[in-house]
Order: C-alpha cells, then structure tokens, then sequence
C-alpha cells in the first residue's frame, strides 16, 4: 500500500501491456545490429540519465506528486498523482509518430480496461487520464507523457499509541 508498490505494480502491469509491441533501438558503438524489442519500464528514473536516447525505447513511471486527506468521521483517504515518460525511436519521423501513439494508446486502454492494478490501487476517473505529445521536433526520437491518479489504500493506525 505504499507508493513504492503502486510503482511496482504499474511496473508489472505497464511491461504486460507493451510486451508485444517491438520498436525498434538504435545501434550502439560495438554494436553489429539492433533487434527491435518492446519499450522497458523504468520507476522513478532512468538507471542513467546521460544516455536517455540510448535506452529508447522506454517508459517511466514516477510519482509526482501524493495527498492525504481525513475528512471527519470518514476513514483516512489518499491519491498519488504519477506522470508516464514515454520514448521511442526511428529514422522515418511518420511511423516514430505512430510507434510513440501506439504505445502510449496501449497503457491507456489497458489501464482503463483493469482500473485496479495490485488489487489496491484504483485509477480515479473523475480525475481522468490526461496524455501529451510532446510537439517539439526532436526526430528520431519521440517523447510523450501520461498522468494519471490513484486513489491508494487507507493507512492502518495504531491505535493504542495515541491512548
């Protein structure tokens, strides 16, 4: 029920989700060919942050921002707020476009389908799920976001402490 595992299960839920889509990966230095392969999941950041174009394609899940609130006589009520990075690569700007769409059209559709991932955490509608193309020509690269907020799971007190 922490933010941790709300990462861990949108990890699992987001590497399903994409698992059959193969993007294509730019050679590398030392590297004879590039095999396509689906987009890998990252939380929070990348495990380096210099070689961000090197990792597409790739998606990161990071919390923004999360909010607890109590409202009298009601049990103890949260939300985490987590923005999706998303990027891909290829040479023919048209079809990084779609790849980059595709993509996120997958977690989308896929989230809306479940609305609950962990069997904890619920997408909350009311707030939507909000995404963004990033306009900027930055072929062959292509980047978008994805937010989206969930309502977590109440916190257990203790009770006999606050005796």
């Amino acid at each position: 029920m922490t933010l941790v595992n709300l990462l861990e299960q949108l990890k699992a839920v987001t590497d399903d989700a994409v698992k059959d889509l193969l993007l294509p990966v730019r050679v590398q230095k030392g590297d004879s060919i590039a095999a396509d392969r689906p987009a890998t999941v990252y939380k929070m950041r990348l495990p380096d942050s210099t070689s961000a174009f090197k990792k597409a394609p790739y998606i990161i899940h990071q919390v923004v921002t999360s909010k607890d609130v109590q409202v009298s006589g009601q049990l103890e009520s949260g939300i985490a707020v987590v923005r999706s990075i998303f990027c891909v690569c290829c040479d023919d700007e048209q079809v990084g476009a779609l790849n980059l769409l595709n993509l996120m059209e997958r977690l989308r559709i896929r989230l809306l389908q479940d609305v609950v991932i962990g069997d904890q955490y619920e997408l909350d509608l009311t707030a939507g799920v909000e995404t963004l193309v990033y306009p900027e020509n930055t072929a062959p690269y292509f980047a978008g976001e994805m937010s989206t907020t969930w309502k977590m799971p109440s916190v257990e007190r203790k009770w006999r402490e606050w005796l």
